[in-house]
Parts: structure tokens; C-alpha cells; sequence
């Protein structure tokens, strides 16, 4: 998927990018290459390869929800910025928080951000085990996406506890996994979440499947949630 070609899938779900824009996702491009020399950001490095595997897959997102009011958007392991980057791109009113445990990768997206001139990005390095029982975002954003970091159950603690009660938790998965769901439904109930729906779309030009799994908050979380760091991928809730 060639730039153009980008901006083209996306008018056709009602996604006008402007020149501006463009020129963000170029940058963006190069600050990735450039700096996948020095750190292992991505394996993914030819130009349309990015723009369809990175790029258009993280934009998705959009097609399943309303992102073009104020709201507030944290990131759990967002790596090289997926998929909350090119979503703050497409929607700059989107107040976007990052969290990741490398910081590395945090260095990387201050500079990115930077050079992009995006207001409203807030990077901060953590474990999401501690920052989910951080009082100043626990419980404090209307949506929380992870993409394809940990198995869900884990994520699910990991997210849930930031997500405020009527927002909204994405796993972006790359393969349907009915058994990872299913071990899932005991934590996504125990952290005061409510599977909604999965939503499934093959990405152009490729055709690989994609899928959000879409969790709404209905309850507080229980305060012990998350636990320490380690311990959701050690001992996962059954």
C-alpha cells in the first residue's frame, strides 16, 4: 500500500486526510526507519508494508468507533506508537496517553511526537501493572486499546483497571482465537467488563485478518486489580 493508496482506503470509509496529514504519516515513516537502526522497533520496515500493517491497521480502529469528539485515549505497550500515533494523527482533538515499559521506546516516541508537532500526547514509562493503580489514571479514560501485546486475559488486567466505568477496552488481535476468549470471560467479568462484540476486517491489498475485540466497563474495578507487576502473566485470572 503506497501512500496515496492509504489515503485512498481510508476516503473510502469516510476518512479525509489532508496534505498536512500526509506529510505527518512521511515523517513519521522516516523517524520509524531511522530510528529501527539503532532499536528494535519493528520488524516491518518497507514503505507499504508500513502503511498497510502499521498505518491503515491502526486507523481501523475508527471504523468501529466515534473518535472525533474529545476524548480521552491511553495506549497499554503501544511499542513504535500503534495504534494510538496515527490515530492521534487523523484526529487531533483525540487526548492521547502512552504507557510502555521500555524506555527506549518512550525516548523514541518524545522525539516523535516532537517532530510531528502533536499536542495532547502524554508518554510516561511504566509497567502497566503500577500505573493502572495510579490514582491520577485509574479509571480515567474512555478508551483503552493494547495491540496484540499479551494473550487477552492478561491485557484484560492490564486495561480494564484504566478504562472508566461506560468506556471502553479494544484488544486489536491480528488472529481470531475463540480459546483465548474463553479463558478471557472469567477476567473480563472480575474486572467489571462486559464483552460486547468482535469485530472482523481483512486489511487491502493483503487480505490478512484483523480483529477488535470490543469490552465495555460496567463496574468499578476491584481495587487488588491490577496486581504486582509479573504476576497477570504469571498467574493469569481463571
Amino acid at each position: 500500500m503506497q501512500p496515496e493508496e492509504f489515503q485512498q482506503a481510508l476516503a473510502e470509509h469516510g476518512i479525509a486526510l489532508t496534505a498536512t496529514q500526509m506529510a505527518q504519516f512521511a515523517t513519521y515513516y522516516a523517524y520509524l526507519i531511522e530510528w529501527n537502526q539503532k532499536m528494535n522497533l519493528t520488524a516491518i520496515t518497507e514503505e507499504k508494508d508500513v502503511y498497510l500493517k502499521h498505518f491503515f491497521d491502526s486507523v481501523a480502529l475508527a471504523f468501529e468507533t466515534d473518535l472525533t469528539t474529545d476524548r480521552h485515549l491511553c495506549d497499554v505497550g503501544s511499542g513504535a506508537g500503534f495504534p494510538s500515533i496515527p490515530l492521534k494523527i487523523v484526529f487531533p482533538e483525540l487526548d492521547v496517553t502512552i504507557v510502555d515499559s521500555l524506555n527506549k521506546r518512550i525516548t523514541f516516541l518524545n522525539n516523535l511526537v516532537a517532530a510531528l508537532h502533536l499536542d495532547g500526547v502524554h508518554l510516561y514509562h511504566d509497567r502497566a501493572e503500577t500505573f493502572g493503580q495510579n490514582p491520577q489514571f485509574r479509571g480515567q479514560f474512555d478508551y483503552v486499546t493494547a495491540r496484540a501485546v499479551a494473550r487477552l486475559n492478561i491485557l484484560t488486567e492490564l486495561c480494564l483497571p484504566l478504562v472508566k466505568k461506560s468506556g471502553y477496552f479494544y484488544a486489536l488481535k491480528a488472529a481470531k482465537s475463540e480459546e483465548e476468549f474463553v479463558e478471557a470471560k472469567p477476567a473480563i467479568s472480575q474486572l467489571g467488563g462486559k464483552f460486547i462484540t468482535e469485530k472482523s476486517f481483512s486489511l487491502p491489498v493483503s487480505g490478512d485478518e484483523r480483529h477488535v475485540l470490543i469490552i465495555q466497563k460496567t463496574k468499578e474495578t476491584p481495587k487488588k486489580y491490577p496486581r504486582k507487576p509479573g504476576t497477570p502473566a504469571k498467574q493469569p485470572i481463571k
